[in-house]
């Protein structure tokens, strides 16, 4: 790290020097599914991590061994523990004590599909009572170009302290993928930008001992926008795909056949599945940011309402497919029973964040259906003061359901027996086993 620490004041210098020899002390506030793993990361590459949650239960938890975030096993937070190299607490008083901290907290919208940054506000709170000299503060959470510049700078520079010189602040945007096995958090590249030069190199530097490959760029807003064009990218196309599965029902042509051989084409084409809608915490939430910075500046970002729109209608484009498979028994939507697979907003996962299950189980009880449904990795959950418990998937459920509908496509369902005692399927997912 002899090049990060060329020409930089001495307090940066100390600061790279203690993450060469792992003794610089990080601090993560927000213990989720971000949070979390990082911690865990950096507790593997040798630094002492000192976790931060509101929230008590969690809190005492992880300091007893029990990992509430699926992709961290017991096994791993148990080792860091036992190396004494992680701790969680609640009591952000101790935020002067690490060298490092790295901001993790939830950044949702407003019912308005406004940015809600209190979450980052109160954080910053907390940094600023206990700042000092010598530290640096690296915010990840997903948020609009010039949250860092604007909102944590002025916050931290009114103690007194200077950035690039007393402090260091920078911002690097987490890339979770829960559930992925193959891209994790160690060797994920990590994109990082500082208010000055030196913020970012020692980002970079206090970064590179738990992460495979960092990547540097000018500006905390250059790092801010990476995220939300990663995003928006997959929500522009996945509202195209959505867009063809209309296309294709209409012309009653099979919208997967379409797409498998499309995906042929070794150049120019990237394969996108269409579904019932976006869900988690990213994609449906993320291209709202830009829109909502843009309208400040007088610019509609028309790729990304349209593509709004129409990942919003799919929902409503599935339910319809359901009253037509219903139809076809002579049966309407009210009094009918529909068994929903997976409630999950992806394969395989428990987070059902902005999951478009929620919306189409709505949609079938505003219509007089008699909603169940199974998951396997969604136990229970409440929604709109109603609770719901998943129910077995067994020849027995199916059989009592008029129609079965698959949302989320987990690989433990057992579709040949659906196909084998369903009455009727509609399935976002193109998960049904294919006719011999």
């Amino acid at each position: 790290m002899a090049e990060l620490r060329a020409g930089l004041p001495d307090v940066a210098q100390e600061l790279i020097r203690k993450a060469e020899r792992r003794e610089a002390l990080f601090g993560i506030v927000g213990l989720g599914y971000v949070g979390l793993p990082l911690a865990i990361e950096l507790a593997k590459a040798g630094y002492r991590v000192l976790g931060f949650d509101i929230i008590q239960r969690v809190v005492d938890g992880l300091n007893e061994g029990r990992s509430h975030v699926k992709d961290i096993t017991d096994a791993q937070l148990q080792e860091a523990l036992a190396a004494g190299r992680f701790e969680a607490t609640t009591d952000m008083s101790r935020l002067g004590e690490p060298d490092a901290v790295s901001i993790c907290v939830p950044t949702p919208l407003s019912k308005f599909k406004d940015p809600d940054v209190s979450y980052i506000v109160a954080a910053t709170d907390a940094v600023k009572r206990t700042l000092r000299r010598g530290q640096a503060i690296i915010l990840e959470s997903t948020t609009y170009p010039g949250t860092t510049r604007e909102i944590l700078q002025p916050a931290l520079e009114s103690t007194g302290l200077k950035v690039g010189s007393d402090f260091f602040l920078a911002f690097s945007p987490e890339r979770v993928d829960p559930g992925n096995s193959v891209w994790q958090t160690h060797n994920t590249p990590k994109v990082v930008g500082g208010i000055t030069e030196h913020c970012t190199r020692v980002a970079v530097a206090l970064y590179q001992p738990a992460i495979e490959k960092l990547v540097p760029v000018s500006t905390t807003e250059a790092a801010e926008l990476v995220k939300l064009l990663e995003n928006t990218f997959r929500s522009v196309n996945i509202g195209l795909v959505n867009e063809m599965a209309i296309v294709c029902d209409k012309l009653g042509v099979n919208v997967w056949e379409v797409i498998d051989a499309a995906s042929t084409k070794p150049f120019g084409f990237m394969k996108f599945l269409p579904g019932p809608g976006l869900g988690g915490h990213c994609i449906p939430i993320d291209p709202h940011y830009l829109a909502w910075k843009m309208r400040g500046l007088n610019y509609k970002t028309r790729f990304i309402d349209l593509a709004g729109e129409l990942n919003t209608e799919m929902p409503l484009f599935w339910v319809r497919k359901v009253a037509q498979a219903l139809n076809d028994q002579g049966k309407a939507v009210k009094g009918a029973a529909v068994l929903v697979l997976g409630v999950a907003y992806k394969r395989d996962i428990d987070d059902i964040r902005e999951s478009p299950a929620l919306d189409i189980i709505r949609l079938l009880e505003g219509q007089g259906a008699r909603v169940a449904y199974s998951d396997p990795h969604v136990p229970c959950f409440s929604e709109n003061g109603q609770e719901y418990r998943s129910v077995p998937l067994t020849q027995q459920s199916v059989a009592a359901a008029d129609c079965v509908m698959i949302v989320t496509d987990h690989s433990d369902f057992d579709y040949s027996l659906v196909a084998r005692h369903a009455r009727a399927v509609v399935d976002t997912r193109n998960a049904m086993p294919k006719e011999a």
